[in-house]
């Protein structure tokens, strides 16, 4: 093999998860592709945001120090990216619609497929606000939950404007530009938005049913016990849906939860500028395995 042959430290790979969809008795074999590097003691959970997959993490996965520290992986939720739809449902007749069920399930079995004990989950958006009712709902199967960009609810999102024949993915793409920070490297913008423009037609919406309608823990998140599963909340300067404010006050509803304006990012920290994002995240993540 030539000298000059460069590949990246993360490898993909498919695993088979048996879940249950919401409204079926019984699991079905879901085939989910995801990407893996590091060789440290502790496994860390990457989550993408609504209509995205695990493309957004590329960067974080290169990480040397990072991959010393930890087993990342960065996953494809069903039917995001290459996770396809399952074989054994006729998905195709019932609207695509994203549960909080069905998505604290992910992680979890996930999580046990790979062996992972008590592992770190981070998550950006709809992966945020899953931080938060992870913690919630199965703190004891995670010692630490990361929540980027999340508030305690954010109603409006679900609405056919994001799965309409006249509303193209062009459209949605250039809607996420706008939710990156102006001074974000234009290449990683331009990035973060090509992915939104492949996500199948119906997908950004659904995915936006728990955006704005399952997730909602303004009476709830009181409740987290931050001793079990520490909770760390950190949203961008610039993003206008997972607001700085937001993020204020939903971690002063969590005793013990900490929060951080991460200066300079958006919506899609990881993405947008991973190199900043790198900056501001490793501190936590050190603090969290300390």
């Amino acid at each position: 093999m030539p000298d000059s042959v460069r590949f990246d430290a993360a490898q993909g790979r498919y695993v088979h998860l048996p879940l249950t969809s919401d409204g079926e008795s019984a699991p079905t074999d879901y085939r989910v592709y995801f990407e893996e590097a590091g060789t440290g003691d502790v496994g860390l959970l990457l989550q993408h945001t609504a209509g995205a997959d695990g493309r957004q993490w590329r960067h974080v996965l290169e990480d040397k120090e990072l991959q010393s520290k930890f087993r990342m992986v960065a996953y494809d939720l069903p039917c995001h990216g290459k996770s396809v739809p399952p074989e054994g449902e006729q998905w195709w007749r019932r609207e695509y619609r994203l549960t909080r069920e069905f998505l604290m399930s992910v992680p979890l079995a996930l999580s046990e497929a790979l062996g992972f004990d008590r592992p770190v989950y981070m998550g950006s958006s709809i992966g945020g606000h899953l931080a938060i009712d992870l913690a919630l709902y199965h703190p004891q199967r995670f010692r630490a939950v990361v929540g980027l960009e999340t508030v305690p609810y954010t109603p409006g999102g679900f609405n056919m404007e994001f799965y309409h024949p006249e509303v193209s993915n062009d459209f949605k793409a250039h809607l996420m530009y706008g939710m990156m920070a102006p001074t974000s490297p234009e290449a990683l913008r331009r990035e973060t938005a090509w992915v939104y423009s492949q996500g199948a037609p119906a997908v950004f919406r659904g995915d936006l049913y728990y955006y704005s309608v399952d997730h909602d823990v303004r009476n709830t998140a009181a409740t987290i016990d931050t001793k079990v599963c520490s909770v760390d909340i950190l949203n961008g300067e610039y993003d206008w849906s997972g607001t700085p404010a937001g993020g204020k006050e939903l971690a002063a509803m969590i005793p013990g939860a900490r929060y951080r304006t991460m200066e300079g990012l958006g919506h899609f920290p990881m993405s947008e500028h991973p190199e900043r994002f790198l900056k501001e995240i490793r501190p936590v993540l050190d603090r969290i395995l300390t």
